[in-house]
């Protein structure tokens, strides 16, 4: 069992605001973990990268990276599809350079298609996206499709699941804890790992943030919240990693970062896991 625990981006006390600077920040505040975030594009050179996987490693701090926003693989433009697949290509070629293990993808949106359609159709996409991996030699980092919030995204679990178990090898779950509570305000966290446990993953990639009620919406929205908030709560979650040997990377989204994920750190610890 091994858990690692680290913020979505460089940390906000990290008076270097390189990437190399922040995984070195990562290191001296006892994070071990940290993820690259090219939501805004990838911006990052091959060379960067490699020079980003040399720093991480030195420290020992597990990379992941997350792939631009502005991605639609499920688009009714054909050509918004394929720069969605460039995107995804190039935050995959850096994540290879600098050794991160998953590339988080904010995949699609449903538009007029229905569920049935929509999954067809990104069978069909992640089949392309997987040869071109190929062609590209990428072999360690994996399309990490992220678990969604809201209706009109596609990402539900079991979504996603389909998807891996069809590519076991270049396409996992990545988990966003906030995004899975938001349908029902609540969340089951032991028979989620339970339902991953099944899929036979070498290791969970996941994201953690409380999110908000929305009075209008009346119900939980995407907004992050802070760990403290407890929706939902991360002291279950840490309950149920320790009790089940859970091997996974927890990347703290909250407003927070490393505050958070500091405090995730010491509730862990709490549940008696040694890091």
């Amino acid at each position: 069992m091994v858990i690692f625990v680290g913020p979505g981006g460089v940390p906000i006390s990290s008076p270097d605001r390189s990437t190399v600077g922040g995984i070195e920040h990562c290191a001296r505040i006892g994070l071990n973990a940290m993820e690259c975030e090219f939501v805004r594009g990838v911006k990052m050179s091959p060379k960067m990268a490699e020079e980003v996987g040399e720093t991480a490693k030195a420290n020992k701090i597990r990379l992941s990276v997350h792939a631009p926003y502005y991605v639609n693989l499920l688009s009714d433009k054909k050509i918004l599809v394929r720069k969605s697949m460039q995107r995804i290509l190039d935050s995959l070629d850096r994540a290879e350079r600098m050794g991160a293990d998953a590339v988080a993808v904010h995949a699609a949106y449903y538009g007029k298609l229905s569920r049935e359609d929509a999954q067809k159709q990104m069978m069909k996409v992640t089949q392309e996206l997987v040869a071109q991996m190929e062609k590209l030699g990428i072999k360690h980092a994996k399309l990490g499709y992220e678990t969604m919030a809201k209706p009109s995204q596609w990402g539900s679990l079991s979504e996603i699941s389909e998807i891996h178990k069809r590519f076991p090898k270049k396409v996992v779950p990545y988990l966003d804890w906030g995004h899975l509570f938001c349908p029902d305000g609540k969340l089951d966290f032991a028979e989620i790992l339970d339902f991953m446990k099944k899929l036979h993953l070498e290791h969970i990639n996941s994201h953690f943030n409380c999110v908000k009620f929305s009075e209008k919406q009346k119900g939980y929205v995407d907004v992050h919240a802070p760990v403290a908030t407890k929706k939902p709560d991360f002291e279950d979650l840490a309950k149920q990693l320790v009790k089940k040997k859970v091997d996974i990377t927890l990347i703290c989204e909250t407003p927070y970062l490393e505050q958070d994920a500091l405090a995730m750190k010491k509730i862990l610890v709490k549940e008696g896991y040694k890091f």
